[in-house]
């Protein structure tokens, strides 16, 4: 990627150099989940034969307590917060544009930086749990260890594999921005035999709109076909059939929770090769059930878009 190192973004709140308490009472609340949870409440619902993704809560938060600082390692990590802050920066720069096109402003989300365990708005975040974004407080929590599990384990090495975590991350803040995470988890709610089909569709929509930011880099020249391969690479590195066997030897398809390797790399390639947030309706293409279709494309009179029920999104619109 061409970038050129600068300061810390504005939008980023580095608790690297202290621990917070353990999981809060909120227990996983409306976060959601990362890479690292999901392989462990995996391989336990498994064992268990319970599903400990719905299951899982937490009890009262103990205090925190307050490290020793490192600046060492601080310092080593100087060039990967640059990166991000430059990736945060353009990522929601770009959403700046896109929601001033419909008349509308984009409230930014914060990135928090973390090592071990912190809290979150929705309870506990720890290594283990892998990158999320809370709606509650409207952050994204990421500890930077991640990126090297990315690289050794999953086989996704590359700036762009970063970048791409990060833009599907503000991908389900502008999802929270436009009432479509409020509405799955009502439905998720409501119809608990849908959840996991649901939440399929909410991620592969953050993957498409994570490739809409792709899209407006590759104009700018700032990626270029080596970066978009390393970004189809962390793509289908997290999907749930290469996770589940990868964790457990075997595949168990009414268990996913984020899609497919192939789905997740075809709908950033959506996003990615149209620039187009209206491409990204992803219960269109991948369902008929009609609760999914309200989800994506009714809008909600709780949001900032004109609470117009009928209207359908054109080309080029937001949805």
């Amino acid at each position: 990627m061409q970038w050129t190192p600068g300061g810390t973004s504005g939008d980023i709140e580095d608790r690297r150099d202290s621990s917070g308490g353990g999981f809060g009472g909120g227990g996983l609340g409306g976060r959601h989940i990362g890479i690292g949870g999901f392989l462990l409440l995996l391989v336990l619902s498994l064992i268990f034969k319970q599903n400990l993704l719905t299951l899982f809560s937490g009890g009262p938060a103990p205090a925190p307590n307050v490290g020793s600082a490192n600046r060492a390692q601080d310092e080593a990590e100087r060039p990967e917060v640059q990166f991000l802050s430059f990736v945060l920066d353009d990522v929601q720069n770009t959403w700046d544009q896109i929601f001033a096109q419909q008349g509308q402003v984009y409230r930014h989300a914060k990135l928090v930086l973390y090592r071990d365990e912190t809290q979150s708005g929705c309870g506990g975040a720890e290594s283990a749990t892998g990158p999320f974004y809370c709606p509650e407080d409207e952050k994204v929590y990421l500890d930077l260890g991640f990126f090297d599990e990315l690289k050794n384990r999953f086989g996704a090495p590359g700036e762009f594999a970063q970048a791409y975590v990060l833009a599907h991350e503000i991908g389900h803040h502008v999802q929270k921005l436009l009432g479509i995470e409020q509405r799955i988890s009502r439905l998720q709610q409501s119809h608990p035999g849908e959840r996991n089909r649901l939440s399929v569709d909410l991620e592969l929509q953050a993957d498409c709109f994570a490739g809409v930011w792709g899209h407006s880099t590759e104009q700018r020249k700032i990626i270029d076909q080596s970066d978009i391969a390393a970004g189809l690479r962390a793509a289908a590195a997290v999907g749930d059939d290469r996770l589940q066997k990868m964790a457990t030897g075997r595949v168990a398809p009414d268990s996913f929770t984020h899609g497919t390797s192939a789905q997740r790399t075809d709908w950033f390639q959506r996003g990615l090769t149209s620039g187009d947030i209206g491409a990204c309706d992803t219960s269109q293409a991948a369902t008929e059930d009609p609760l999914a279709k309200a989800a994506m494309r009714r809008p909600d009179p709780e949001t900032v878009w004109p609470p117009d029920a009928d209207a359908t999104p054109k080309p080029g619109t937001l949805p």
